[in-house]
């Protein structure tokens, strides 16, 4: 079971203070010097302007336009700026009412347009979107600094918490005031004026190169194409994986050829079967040298100057790095209690690592060949092994897993546990015609909420998988607003003679992009700004979600044979269980590396400019990165730490944070029962519904009845030689 990376997690909805993309974290801090003005309201003919009226609220987007965003966007902030100005200016002394709840409930028009435009440039952009997040972004951190740093706001915000314990606030509206009062701190409102100007400047270039960043990796991933045209070059793949090939060739006007690209569902299956190894190189090798060739899409100065900001920025707050910054807000609190869980969990993983490798080195030997093994080889000869001591072929598991049936099983899963029903409607508006639309709806009939899937990859769509929201979950002048939620991935399209037929990795994958939705579907937060959780607990419903997608008793319900509708054989099942902790090895040395990576990159104490190359090198020299495995993703093209946003910056650790959780979690269900409904009512009230409204540890022990043990995980991992922590104890002594 390799980890599930989703390119961005369902960590926050829109918040009011801010108007800043919604799938993504706030772990950025803005600046501002004096009370807001309010500024004229233009008045464009825009269907984003307007109240929706189509059902559910859905986002018309038949009718939405490029040209209908920047006057979108300019009239949301200045509706905010109008909303910040009243609050500056109301006479009466401040409250939590005419304050706090007043700032909390604003900026509805302005997280209205950014959802929708942030869903679009992730799943589907194009050129005049782009320049036109080019041209916004700056507007949302300028904004994002007037509020943080408006003296009259933040004077009423300190004036509210400073009489807390005489509001009589309940207890949720007691984290709401203290979630406001650390965001305008960490935004910058105790920083003296010379500090504040210079912390705007930060803001404004970040939010800048950003954009950039992601922009070139979205180019580079397009721009490369291998062409195949001799049959000789497709040996060993299998059928589906030419098929999708010729596919692929054909959509670009390439008949008779075969098309292979950077996209998960290409070049994986090219590298795990094709036995040719020169190819396997070249593909290789363009992959993990994109935005690293010196050209106009070089991305290695672009983060330096990123790392170097954030240093800057962190250390005139008072911290003494990025991850400092960061981790405060975090389950791990602290940058050593991120290294003491990786630095765990790393040297076994390195040493199973080099047993697999010296098995694939025989397997070459075996094979008759006189190299060593390279990264192009590892998952070719990785796929040999397997299938020799396991019997067990990708090929023959993916007819059992058509889309449709795996999303199903997904449904069913969430049924069993929750009660809860997907009904697809075709009458609701979407942003392209792959798109697929859900009416969720309780035990007892009632709304919950609209859920919509995108699986396919497109070249408006950027790479991997994500869970966002078109709309959040709150309270509305007593009314329970329900959210609009969004899976996007990657997945293997259909041929012309076979349904999208997943691998066992798209199969986990959506699962844990479901469990990020059902985090969405289920919430119920009465302020939206409470949606949002701890980067390194997001991460809980996702992941616990992919422990029911292999389990017997499921697999026996939807993994059924596309043709014949015979269910997936027993032995098979069996087969796929022994296998489970094959090649671990390597997945955990590919993925921690990248979390220590990260790590590195934002632990800088000095706020300087390293060379990009020479830094990532001394990072791998430093953890023994074995030469045969390539970290999960280098620096030029990581854009979970370097992307717009920066969402996962000093977070990337959390992964594997969370499959501690998710690991000691789904050992009560596996001891209560799979679908005990006892069990899942709990994770339901106390995981899945609750947000941000009480701290993440405080939750879950309230689910688990103690703090989480490592234990699960490494017997999960087969990791398990990790000489494991008493149950009582977090898991990096730090949790």
């Amino acid at each position: 079971m390799r980890l599930r990376i989703c390119a961005a997690a369902l960590a926050a909805v829109a918040l009011p203070l801010l108007g800043q993309d919604p799938s993504k974290p706030t772990s950025s801090p803005g600046a501002a010097s004096a009370p807001i003005a309010a500024a004229p309201s233009p008045a464009p003919a825009s269907p984003l302007l307007s109240e929706w009226k189509t059902p559910f609220g859905m986002p018309p987007f038949d009718a939405i336009r490029p040209e209908h965003f920047v006057p979108a966007f300019d009239e949301g902030i200045a509706q905010r700026k109008r909303e910040v100005a009243a609050i500056d200016a109301n006479p009466d002394p401040p409250t939590f009412a005419n304050t706090i709840e007043a700032l909390e409930n604003g900026g509805e028009l302005l997280a209205r347009v950014s959802t929708v435009f942030f869903a679009l440039t992730g799943a589907e952009t194009n050129d005049d979107l782009q320049a036109i997040a080019r041209k916004v972004s700056p507007r949302l951190s300028a904004l994002r600094d007037d509020v943080f740093l408006d003296e009259a706001l933040f004077a009423r915000v300190k004036a509210v918490r400073e009489r807390r314990s005489t509001l009589g606030l309940k207890p949720v509206q007691a984290k709401l005031l203290e979630e406001t009062w650390k965001e305008f701190v960490r935004g910058g409102a105790n920083l003296p004026p010379e500090k504040k100007a210079r912390f705007r400047e930060i803001n404004q270039e970040l939010s800048t190169l950003g954009l950039k960043f992601s922009d070139n990796l979205l180019k580079e991933t397009n721009g490369y194409r291998l062409v195949l045209e001799n049959k000789e070059d497709l040996a060993g793949l299998p059928p589906a994986v030419v098929e999708a090939a010729a596919d692929a060739a054909r959509r670009e006007k390439l008949d008779g050829k075969w098309l292979f690209t950077l996209q998960a569902p290409s070049i994986w299956p090219f590298l795990t079967y094709s036995e040719r190894r020169e190819l396997r190189k070249q593909l290789l090798t363009a992959y993990v040298t994109r935005c690293d060739h010196g050209d106009a899409l070089d991305n290695k100065a672009i983060l330096a100057r990123m790392a170097a900001l954030r240093a800057e920025r962190a250390q005139l707050l008072g911290y003494r790095t990025h991850a400092d910054f960061v981790l405060e807000e975090n389950m791990a609190k602290t940058p050593a209690g991120v290294y003491g869980l990786l630095d765990r969990l790393w040297k076994p993983a390195l040493g199973v690592a080099k047993e697999e490798a010296a098995a694939l080195q025989e397997s070459i030997r075996a094979s008759g060949g006189t190299f060593a093994l390279e990264p192009w080889d590892w998952r070719f000869y990785a796929e040999k092994v397997r299938k020799a001591r396991y019997d067990l072929d990708d090929g023959a598991l993916r007819p059992y897993f058509p889309l449709d049936r795996v999303r199903e099983g997904a449904f069913l899963v969430a049924h069993r546990l929750y009660g809860i029903t997907f009904t697809e409607r075709t009458d609701l508006p979407k942003y392209h015609p792959e798109v697929r639309t859900f009416e969720v709806k309780d035990a007892d009939g009632t709304h919950l909420a609209v859920y919509t899937v995108d699986y396919h990859p497109r070249p408006g769509k950027r790479g991997g998988a994500w869970c966002g929201r078109l709309r959040g979950t709150w309270v509305k002048d007593g009314v329970d607003v329900r959210p609009i939620v969004t899976n996007v991935t990657n997945f293997t399209r259909p041929t012309a003679d076979a349904p999208a037929l997943l691998s066992l990795e798209e199969v986990e994958t959506l699962f844990h992009e479901f469990g990020h939705a059902l985090a969405g579907i289920l919430s119920r937060v009465p302020y939206r700004s409470l949606a949002s959780v701890p980067r390194d607990f997001v991460e809980l419903p996702s992941q616990i979600m992919e422990n029911w997608a292999l389990e017997p008793e499921v697999l026996a319900v939807y993994a059924r044979h596309w043709k014949t509708g015979e269910p997936i054989p027993a032995e098979l099942v069996e087969k796929i269980r022994k296998a489970a902790t094959f090649d671990q090895g390597f997945a955990t040395v590919e993925y921690l590396s990248a979390a220590l990576l990260d790590m590195d990159w934002h632990t800088l104490a000095e706020p300087k400019e390293p060379d990009a190359t020479a830094f990532e090198k001394a990072s791998m020299a430093r953890m023994g990165m074995p030469r045969e495995i390539v970290v999960r993703y280098r620096s030029p093209y990581f854009n979970h730490v370097f992307g717009p946003g920066g969402g996962y910056s000093a977070g990337y650790y959390s992964y594997i944070w969370s499959e501690v959780l998710d690991s000691d979690a789904f050992a009560l269900f596996k001891e209560k029962g799979l679908f005990d409904p006892a069990t899942a009512a709990s994770f339901r009230k106390e995981i899945l519904e609750k947000g941000g409204t009480e701290e993440a540890m405080v939750l879950y022990k309230r689910f688990r009845g103690r703090e989480p043990s490592v234990e699960p995980l490494l017997v999960k991992r087969g990791l398990a030689a990790i000489p494991a922590a008493p149950p009582s104890q977090p898991p990096a002594g730090s949790m």
